[in-house]
């Protein structure tokens, strides 16, 4: 097949010494120790249970179990790391282990690397060994780890012990190991993931955010596993915040990401922007290259994958053909929209120009399309770009508001937010979209936006019976936070409204964020918001007790006075006994702090 038949083509043909090749899985092969002593393994399955729930008497008792643990397991560490059970078991002792007993396992792995970051079960060991290594590495640098084993000053020890290689030392032996075979350990399904840990950890980078799963550097399939088997994530505080990196490993990363920019060729760099195993590794790659300013040099990383469109953007059919598809494959897509995130003015211009420009419509309502261009839009880098994205997109608004791609209008309003531009323009689009044509119609805005429906629908509709949409009020959420009186449009429609209409919406899902949006936004004078609050005088005792309600009580609590707080303070003591039977109401009453006010009130106005 000729290479440029195929997005996803390595050239496994090549002979040049000083380009990296992806076919070596002939010579390379996982790790294989044979099988684990059943003794051995019913030993570590009972202590599983003990490390499923760690609680020790003392510190003195985890650190006898844990070193009996290693003592048993010595001499078939490798093995374990290789068995399907053995390495669950041993992440699990990792997380209860000294530093001394990690850095000497790692150190166990110098001698096989490469075939135990390609073999299945040994590549999560070793990432949970990076993980904890990311997090000693402060530590070490102010001198805080030992190389003792753990217990040697409690027993009173004092034999000579090997002097075990630092965290330092050996993350600068790992990559040392790893760079010649990157491209290789790149389209490994096991070894990619390590490379992906490995790079946040050289840069200081976060690396797992635990309140967003999405951000996690294990698989679905990995995650699920660990979860039905009783096993943890390393939840510390310092994987999730940008740590500080000794000297040596940034100069260790700059040379690793420069050696493989030049020696990765175009064909296999190519390749990795359609690969769901490798494309993940190399958005990071690109990611520290953008930090570093070395993306868009000519013959760069990104230059190769877009087909030197960085160095030679002239006309090439070929290339055009080739990124023309990538914007429509499932993982080039991926790859895209990070390219998206990180482009120059100029190289934004550049695709925006050649790939998007007369076809932002069609593309928009891609099933997978959609997401570049919603890219696209919401990186809009300066002012120009924007205004003219909005306006290729206004004749097509109203067809991606009610044919299930608002994501694409939610993305111009978040390049609108914040570039401070484009206001105007995007709320005429708005109001285009929605079938407003005349001035008395954009009273209606608020439901139009809120319902997702057209105007000419929506006064022939039956109020009561329309559903809201979540995004629609997502997107009422952001006209809130347009740049100066870009909100005036929302509020005036706001006010339009009967107040018992805009009353219901407290206690609505939806209807509610929206209410709570007004109420909270920054943008909104305090006179404004004062109106809405007025709004809900004599009702604050409902809302209170109401799930959604009780959230837009807590709202209107955090914007009042302190006359303010005390007319709603007052109300929930009226109605203390309704609240009180509530969660919800108990929650508020708390907030509140109503005890305290009814007990002395002139302490909680100080307070307050």
């Amino acid at each position: 097949m000729d290479s440029g038949d195929s997005l996803f083509y390595f050239d496994t043909g090549s002979k040049d010494e000083n380009t990296m090749n992806v076919d070596k899985e002939d010579k390379i092969s996982p790790a294989s120790y044979g099988l684990v002593n059943p003794d051995l393994q019913s030993y570590l399955k009972n202590c599983e249970t003990m490390l499923d729930d760690p609680k020790f008497e003392s510190i003195e008792d985890r650190i006898i179990f844990v070193n009996n643990v290693y003592e048993e397991m010595k001499g078939f560490e490798l093995q374990l790391t290789t068995d399907h059970e053995g390495s669950r078991i041993l992440e699990k002792l990792f997380r209860i282990s000294s530093e001394y007993q990690i850095r000497r396992f790692f150190s166990l792995m110098r001698e096989d690397t490469i075939r135990l970051v390609i073999h299945r079960f040994s590549s999560h060991t070793i990432q949970t060994l990076l993980l904890l290594s990311a997090v000693a590495l402060e530590r070490e640098a102010h001198g805080e780890t030992s190389d003792l084993a753990a217990g040697a000053e409690i027993e009173g020890e004092d034999e000579v012990r090997t002097k075990m290689p630092t965290f330092e030392e050996l993350l600068l032996e790992l990559v040392n190991t790893l760079t010649p075979q990157w491209a290789f350990l790149m389209a490994n399904e096991y070894a990619s993931h390590i490379l992906r840990v490995l790079l946040l950890v050289l840069a200081g980078n976060p690396i797992e955010d635990q309140s967003n799963p999405k951000n996690s550097i294990k698989s679905k399939r990995s995650a699920k596993y660990v979860e039905d088997r009783n096993g943890e994530p390393i939840n510390h505080p310092s994987l999730s915040i940008q740590r500080k990196i000794p000297d040596s490993l940034t100069e260790a990363l700059n040379q690793l990401l420069k050696t493989t920019d030049s020696s990765i060729n175009d064909l296999v760099a190519r390749g990795f922007t359609t690969s769901r195993v490798g494309s993940p590794v190399l958005q990071q790659m690109l990611v520290l290259q953008s930090k570093k300013g070395t993306l868009e040099q000519p013959g760069s990383l990104l230059d190769k994958c877009l087909l030197n469109l960085v160095s030679d953007p002239t006309e090439n059919a070929r290339r055009d053909s080739a990124l023309k598809l990538m914007i429509d494959d499932i993982v080039g897509s991926h790859f895209l929209q990070k390219v998206m995130e990180l482009a120059s003015p100029k190289l934004l211009q550049t695709l925006f120009e050649r790939y998007f420009c007369g076809r932002l419509s069609v593309l928009s309502m891609h099933p997978i399309s959609n997401f570049v261009v919603q890219s696209l839009l919401s990186n809009a880098k300066n002012e120009r770009q924007l205004k003219t994205m909005i306006a290729e997109i206004q004749p097509t608004v109203g067809t991606l508001l009610f044919k299930q791609r608002p994501g694409v209008v939610r993305a111009l309003l978040d390049s609108c937010i914040r570039l401070r531009a484009g206001s105007v323009e995007i709320m005429n689009a708005l109001y285009s979209g929605l079938g407003i044509s005349a001035l008395d119609e954009r009273k209606e805005l608020i439901n139009l936006l809120a319902f997702l429906m057209p105007y000419k629908e929506f006064v022939n509709a039956d109020y009561d019976q329309l559903p809201f949409r979540i995004q629609g009020s997502l997107i009422i959420q952001l006209v809130l936070q347009l740049p100066g009186d870009g909100h005036e449009p929302i509020m005036n429609s706001f006010f339009a409204q009967a107040p018992d209409r805009m009353y219901s919406w407290c206690k609505d899902p939806s209807g509610s964020r929206i209410i709570e949006a007004i109420i909270s936004s920054e943008h909104i004078p305090l006179a404004t918001k004062r109106q809405v609050l007025d709004q809900y005088s004599n009702k604050y005792a409902d809302l209170a007790v109401n799930k959604y309600g009780s959230h837009i009580v807590d709202a209107c609590w955090k914007v009042s006075d302190m006359p303010y707080k005390e007319k709603i303070m007052i109300e929930l003591i009226q109605r203390e006994m309704l609240v009180q039977d509530s969660p919800f109401g108990r929650i508020v009453m708390r907030n509140c702090r109503v005890e305290q006010y009814k007990r002395r009130a002139d302490e909680w106005r100080e307070r307050e």
